[in-house]
């Protein structure tokens, strides 16, 4: 018995059956719902521990085989290496670092994804542009518009896999470029692109007094010695710590501006510890990103 609303009938769903337990210790057992005995219970991805979304059931694609075990179907039951990585060694930070490395130990070949990007006819000079006013603090800055998105959840394969890897599912946008950042070791940001005043980008320092609000939805206090990317009005991220709220990805994002850069380890590392914010990006900035690798990763 279940009260979700996103479900209709022939849906498949991860159910916990009586007996079950589900992340946080909370255990089935047979309940009274209205006066009608309920079996089990039908799951959201918030109660799998795999997301926030609480709205309704998660439900999976027609063709999942009814009776299978949801951690396997799922992939919940994957094996996972942690590897300690040292402050001197950002290059391991990432699948294709490892395998790199892994490929010189044993004296073999390692293999990299074959890109195929696709571009459209027009110009991005006529979209958007790039300003980079702190060449020392930003010496590679790469934006690519993408328009025509649809935001919505991630594809199965792709929640499973950032789970994994102890992050949790955001939307589509967000989670492919966590995705990519996993993979290659470069951070990637996407900004709402009609959320950018006149749709530009401006790599500088903060101006005296200037603010910003995070998108933890904390404002904070910007010194001048911080790198900051601004649209043409104001700050809209923290250069390689945290992207601002005001500019961020959401249900309504049509168009969006992605940003690959390179930004000063010690830049970032200062900033970062100013701010009191530590955040997947500049953990692997501070540690040196590999600026040849920023455009594979844009791509």
């Amino acid at each position: 018995v279940c009260g979700a609303k996103n479900m209709k009938p022939g849906d498949r769903v991860p159910t916990a059956v009586v007996g079950g337990e589900l992340p946080g210790g909370f255990k089935i057992a047979k309940r009274n719902m209205r006066g009608v005995e309920s079996q089990g219970m039908m799951c959201s991805p918030k109660e799998l521990g795999l997301g926030d979304d609480h709205d309704g059931l998660m439900i999976l694609s027609p063709d999942a085989p009814i009776g299978a075990d949801a951690k396997e179907y799922l992939g919940l039951d994957d094996v996972v290496l942690e590897i300690e990585v040292t402050p001197n060694r950002g290059d391991w930070a990432c699948m294709l670092g490892v395998a790199r490395e892994l490929a010189a130990a044993f004296g073999t070949k390692h293999r990299e994804p074959e890109l195929g990007l696709k571009e459209g006819a027009t110009s991005v000079a006529n979209l958007s542009s790039v300003t980079i006013e702190a060449p020392d603090l930003c010496p590679r800055y790469i934006g690519r518009v993408i328009r025509g998105v649809k935001i919505g959840p991630s594809p199965e394969w792709l929640v499973r896999r950032l789970t994994a890897a102890g992050q949790r599912s955001i939307n589509n946008v967000v989670d492919v470029t966590n995705y990519v950042m996993l993979e290659t070791g470069q951070p990637l940001h996407a900004f709402d692109l009609n959320k950018l005043a006149e749709k530009r980008i401006v790599v500088r320092q903060a101006r005296p007094g200037e603010t910003i609000k995070t998108i933890d939805q904390e404002t904070r206090k910007l010194d001048p010695e911080m790198l900051i990317i601004a649209d043409a009005a104001a700050p809209v991220a923290v250069a390689g710590v945290m992207g601002g709220y005001d500019s961020e990805v959401g249900d309504g994002t049509t168009d969006i501006f992605l940003e690959s850069a390179y930004f000063h380890p010690p830049s970032v590392r200062k900033t970062s510890r100013s701010l009191g914010l530590i955040s997947e990006s500049s953990q692997r900035f501070q540690r040196g990103a590999d600026p040849e690798r920023a455009l594979y990763a844009a791509h």
